[in-house]
């Protein structure tokens, strides 16, 4: 399948593929003709079971959280079925049925079982990852129209789509799609450039609750990431800034790795390169945390979060944390600036003063309460559309 992509078959698809569906006044059917498994498939036709792809128990704190804001906004009847890597885990935490997200046979076997795909959260449709990943899940929604499903993009980012055939892919697949809802303006814009229109809401984790702050004095949270804008001496403007305000305040300092793979053991690499202050390192510790909501009980007692990751910078704001960005990607910064937050981008040069001082006017200090409150609200977009095509009647 990879291979008839990627000679243009997203063209003939659409040729194939029935007329696109039609929400409410429409009732097709949906269900796959040959199932290979019975027994699933009567359970289909019991239970409305619909199929969400997403970057699931990859051991990443902020697409677990786009699950869970997806899970909070189905409407009541859906039974979901979960792509992820580590199901144990996503079994776990979620209590729910999961297949293999690795291994596409698996994947398309669950389709076949389901009534509707939901590519759900972040930027599945980008080619920075790799081309045969943008390939993964272009082979998702041409199997799932081929075989008259639906396919909804739920608060989904667009691009980078750096391979000139990574952009005819996509716009080749976008027609195929039923409805879409997008997490920023500019992968709307992208989109509507090629002639698809979505309605555009702020980044579906911003549904996930609100807490109440409680972190007056607490501690200093990192939610650091590896970037290659930061080798070798770069950190250290950023280091000493959290040793001086950190020993200045009197605060611990706990590193969270928002993203166990990528971020686990980043305090211990810097400081094999003797770029952490020795007093800095005495105050710090790194915290394992396997569920969102356990970052988020972290952050509504942290006196101060600084976020590289977005999601690490929602669900601390969401928690009423004080925080700072540092911006890797204009999607941070973006964020940063929707809820008035001071940001460094890492590609501008910047002194541990400056920074010292731009953090320590944060300290203590709650997030914006009316702000988080817009945002949250402009999320209700994303559930309207799971709404008008996932109600079971119309499955």
């Amino acid at each position: 399948m990879y291979e008839a992509l990627n000679s243009g078959c997203g063209a003939r698809a659409a040729r194939q593929a029935d007329a696109m569906l039609r929400p409410p006044t429409s009732t097709p059917s949906l269900v796959d003709p040959s199932p290979a498994d019975p027994t699933r498939a009567a359970s289909a036709a019991a239970d409305p079971r619909v199929l969400l792809c997403g970057y699931y128990g990859e051991h990443n704190l902020g697409d677990d959280a786009l699950l869970e804001a997806l899970l909070g906004q189905l409407p009541a009847g859906i039974v979901p079925v979960v792509t992820a890597f580590d199901q144990a885990e996503i079994e776990r935490c979620f209590a729910l049925e999961t297949t293999q997200r690795r291994q596409l046979p698996a994947v398309l076997a669950a389709l076949g079982s389901c009534r509707a795909l939901v590519l759900g959260g972040g930027s599945l449709l980008q080619d920075s990852t790799s081309f045969r990943s943008l390939l993964y899940y272009a082979a998702l929604i041409l199997a799932a129209r081929l075989r008259r499903k639906p396919v909804l993009l739920w608060g989904q980012g667009l691009g980078p789509l750096s391979r000139r055939r990574s952009r005819l892919l996509v716009r080749s697949l976008l027609p195929l799609v039923q409805a879409i809802s997008w997490r920023d303006a500019a992968s709307a814009q992208l989109a509507s450039s090629w002639g698809l229109q979505g309605d555009v809401a702020a980044d579906p984790v911003w549904s996930l609750p609100a807490q109440v702050w409680q972190g007056a004095g607490g501690p200093i949270v990192l939610c650091w990431r590896p970037s290659v804008l930061l080798e070798g001496r770069q950190w250290s403007p950023l280091l000493e800034a959290v040793d001086s305000l950190a020993a200045g305040c009197e605060r611990q300092v706990i590193w969270l790795p928002f993203h166990r793979d990528q971020d686990r053991g980043l305090l211990c690499r810097l400081a094999a390169e003797g770029l952490v202050p020795e007093r800095l390192l005495q105050r710090s510790e790194e915290r394992q945390i396997d569920h969102p909501a356990a970052a988020s009980d972290l952050f509504s007692g942290a006196g101060l979060v600084v976020a590289m990751r977005l999601h690490g910078l929602i669900l601390a704001a969401l928690a009423g944390a004080p925080c700072v960005a540092l911006s890797y990607d204009p999607k941070v910064a973006a964020a940063a600036g929707a809820i008035d937050c001071p940001c460094q981008d890492l590609d501008q040069a910047v002194t541990a003063k400056d920074l010292r001082m731009s953090w320590e006017q944060q300290l203590d200090r709650p997030s914006l309460p009316n702000k988080i409150a817009e945002l949250r609200a402009s999320t209700a977009i994303h559930a309207k559309l799971l709404n008008r095509w996932l109600k079971p009647e119309l499955l």
